[in-house]
């Protein structure tokens, strides 16, 4: 299981990897799905490739999800790094899952459950009709350290302060 640290979890999300796929990954589009999306890699946007978000990936130790990671090397090999060209790991892992369709059994995690930045902090509609149902968000499509701490402040999802004295094990 990995995940970017700009998240906030507010339930255990391995009761949603139902069945025994190889790889399972969050949207990153902020338009609203229906409750019972398909759960299927998305179509290709404008840019020729799934908007899929590599924030959240949890992989079978299979020779599927171990193909999809070296296709995903392979891919960020190629893309320019540099300061300039301001390259991330996002664009590379949709080439790498669109070029390894039907090689690998994948499954998007649902939305209601896993939203995105986009759409969980600027539809307020939506997040009222999903209440209860939110696992993971994503504090994304906002830049800068402060912005995303003030952001999960002002939604009440910043829980740090107030559970500082403990840990995963319980109090210090």
């Amino acid at each position: 299981m990995y995940n970017d640290v700009d998240m906030v979890w507010l339930a255990d999300p391995f009761p949603y990897l139902v069945g025994n796929h190889e790889v399972y990954f969050m949207d990153d589009m902020s338009e609203v799905k229906p409750l019972n999306h398909s759960h299927a890699l998305p179509p290709p946007g404008k840019k020729g490739r799934p908007y899929i978000c590599s924030c959240m990936i949890f992989l079978q130790p299979t020779e599927g999800a171990k193909l999809l990671m070296r296709k995903w090397i392979e891919e960020l090999k190629e893309q320019p790094w540099s300061r300039k060209a301001k390259s991330n790991d996002q664009p590379a892992f949709n080439w790498a899952l669109l070029k390894t369709t039907g090689q690998v059994d994948v499954y998007l995690l649902p939305q209601s459950a896993f939203p995105t930045g986009g759409l969980y902090f600027k539809n307020k509609t939506w997040v009222k009709e999903t209440k209860g149902k939110h696992v993971i968000i994503h504090n994304n499509y906002i830049t800068g350290f402060e912005k995303k701490i003030k952001r999960f402040r002002d939604h009440k999802l910043w829980l740090v302060d107030e559970h500082s004295d403990e840990s995963p094990l319980g109090k210090i």
